[in-house]
C-alpha cells in the first residue's frame, strides 16, 4: 500500500471512529495498529513500547500534571474568584468592566492552567450569570468568556506549547517567550474591542449596573481582595520567571507553582483538606484523559512518520512549486480544518512532527512556526460547527441559549485572533524578538 493510499485510509478511519463517538486516544492508536498490522505484520507492535517510553518517561511532559494541579488548587481554593474581584475593583466604574475583567482573569487563569477548558469553565461559572443579570448583551457575555477562556493555550505556560516543544525537540522556554507578545497583542485587541463596542453601543453594557458590590466595599475588604489578587499574579510571575531566567526547567517551575498555590491557600485561610483532595482527583482525571490522548496520537503519528508521510508531504509541497509562505499558509488551512473535528492536543501531536521539519527546511524558525500553530489552533477550537471550546461554553450556559447564539457570539473574537495570526505571519519578529533578546 502506497503512502498516499495509506494516508487516505487512515483519515477515513479517523472520521468514521470520531463520528461513532469512539474514545480519541484509543481510536487513534487502534487505527494505527490495525492498519499497520495489515501492511507491516507483527513488526508494527514494536512501535508501542518505543512510543510508550518516549511519551510517559519524558521529563518535559511531567510538567503537564503539575500545571493542571496548580490551576485546580488555585480555582478550587477561591483564589480565582479573588483575581476576578481584584480586576473589578480596579476598573469597576468603566462601561463594560465586567466583560473586560473576564478577559483579564481568563488571561491569568490561562497563565496558571495552560488549557482551554479551565478558563472557560471558571470564568463562565463566576461571571456569565452576573453579566446577564446586570443587563449585558448576551452575545457579548458569551463571546468574552469563550475568547478569554481560549487564551489558556496561547499564554504560557501552555500545555500544547509543551507538547509542541517535546514532539519537535525545541526549547520550551523559547516557545513561552515567543508566545508572550502575540498573547499580549491578542488581549489588548480584545479589551479594545469590548471597550469601543460598549462605548459605541451603550445598551451592551449599562454603566449604572456595573459592579456595585465591589466598588462599595470597605477599606479592609478591598485590601484583602488586592492582596489575594496580587499574590496570585506574583505566583504566575514566579512560575514564568523561573523558566525565563533559567533557574528552573518547565517541569521544576510546575512544582514551584504547586507548592506556591498550596502556600497561598494556607496563608489566605482558604486551605481545606477536602479542597486539596478534590483538586488531586480532578487533576488525576484530566491527566489520565490527556495522557491517553497523547499516547494514542503519538502511536498514530509515529506509525505515519515511519511509513514516510513526511517525505510525501515534502514531495507534494515541492511539486506544487509554491513560494515558501504559501506552503506555510497551506499548513495553517489544514490545521484549521482539523480543528473542526479534533481537539488541540491531537492537532499538535499529529501536525507538529510532520509540518515543523518542512517549515524549517524552507528557512523558517521553528519557534515562529510553533506559535503560528498555537494561534491557528486557538481559532480552530472556537470555530463552528465542531470547535471543542464551543461545547465547553454550551455546558455552562443558562438553559435556553442555543448553539446558534454561541456561534454568533464568537465571530468577532475569531476575527481578532485571525488578525493576530496574520500579523505574526507577516512580521515574524513579533514572535522572535523576545526569545532572541532573552535567550539569544
Amino acid at each position: 500500500m502506497g503512502i498516499e493510499l495509506l494516508t487516505v485510509v487512515l483519515l477515513l478511519c479517523i472520521l468514521v471512529f470520531f463520528a461513532i463517538g469512539a474514545q480519541v486516544g484509543l481510536a487513534l492508536g487502534g487505527i494505527a495498529m490495525a492498519v499497520g498490522y495489515m501492511t507491516w505484520g507483527d513488526g508494527i507492535f514494536n512501535v508501542i513500547p518505543t512510543t510508550l517510553e518516549s511519551t510517559y518517561f519524558s521529563f518535559i511532559l511531567l510538567a503537564i500534571p503539575l500545571y493542571i494541579y496548580m490551576g485546580q488548587l488555585l480555582t478550587k481554593s477561591g483564589i480565582g474568584d479573588a483575581m476576578f474581584n481584584f480586576s473589578q475593583m480596579l476598573i469597576g466604574r468603566v462601561r463594560g468592566s465586567l466583560a473586560i475583567s473576564v478577559i483579564g482573569v481568563c488571561s491569568m487563569i490561562g497563565a496558571m492552567v495552560g488549557i482551554i477548558g479551565a478558563g472557560i469553565m471558571t470564568s463562565g461559572s463566576i461571571a456569565l450569570r452576573p453579566m446577564l443579570e446586570r443587563g449585558y448583551n448576551q452575545r457579548l457575555a458569551l463571546g468574552v468568556i469563550m475568547a478569554g477562556g481560549g487564551l489558556g493555550i496561547l499564554i504560557p505556560p501552555s500545555i500544547p506549547m509543551i507538547m509542541f516543544a517535546a514532539s519537535t525537540q525545541n526549547s520550551v522556554g523559547r516557545m513561552f517567550l515567543g508566545a508572550m507578545v502575540p498573547a499580549l497583542l491578542t488581549v489588548v485587541m480584545m479589551v479594545l474591542y469590548v471597550g469601543i463596542s460598549c462605548w459605541l453601543f451603550p445598551e451592551r453594557a449599562p454603566r449604572d449596573m456595573d459592579n456595585k458590590d465591589i466598588v462599595k466595599l470597605e477599606g479592609k475588604a478591598k485590601f484583602r481582595i488586592a492582596r489575594d489578587g496580587l499574590c496570585s499574579m506574583l505566583l504566575i510571575v514566579a512560575v514564568l520567571g523561573s523558566i525565563i531566567t533559567g533557574i528552573a526547567t518547565p517541569t521544576e517551575s510546575g512544582a514551584i507553582g504547586v507548592v506556591g498555590a498550596i502556600v497561598l491557600a494556607i496563608l489566605f485561610k482558604r486551605f481545606k483538606v477536602d479542597m486539596f483532595l478534590q483538586s488531586g482527583f480532578q487533576t488525576a482525571t484530566l491527566v489520565s484523559v490527556a495522557m491517553w490522548i497523547i499516547f494514542g496520537a503519538s502511536v498514530f503519528s509515529n506509525f505515519h512518520l515511519l511509513m514516510g508521510v513526511q517525505s510525501m508531504v515534502a514531495d507534494f509541497t515541492g511539486q506544487l512549486d509554491l513560494p515558501p509562505i504559501m506552503i506555510i499558509i497551506m499548513f495553517q488551512l489544514i490545521m484549521l480544518l482539523l480543528g473542526f473535528i479534533i481537539d488541540e492536543f491531537i492537532i499538535v501531536l499529529m501536525c507538529a512532527p510532520l509540518f515543523t521539519p518542512i517549515a524549517v527546511s524552507l528557512g523558517y524558525d521553528p519557534i515562529w512556526f510553533g506559535v503560528l500553530m498555537i494561534l491557528n489552533i486557538l481559532i480552530a477550537v472556537q470555530t463552528p460547527p465542531y470547535g471543542f471550546a464551543l461545547f465547553y461554553l454550551k455546558g455552562i450556559a443558562p438553559a435556553g441559549i442555543g448553539m446558534s447564539e454561541i456561534y454568533k457570539s464568537v465571530t468577532p473574537f475569531i476575527l481578532l485572533n485571525l488578525t493576530v495570526l496574520i500579523i505574526c505571519m507577516i512580521f515574524p519578529e513579533i514572535v522572535l524578538w523576545l526569545p532572541n533578546l532573552v535567550m539569544g
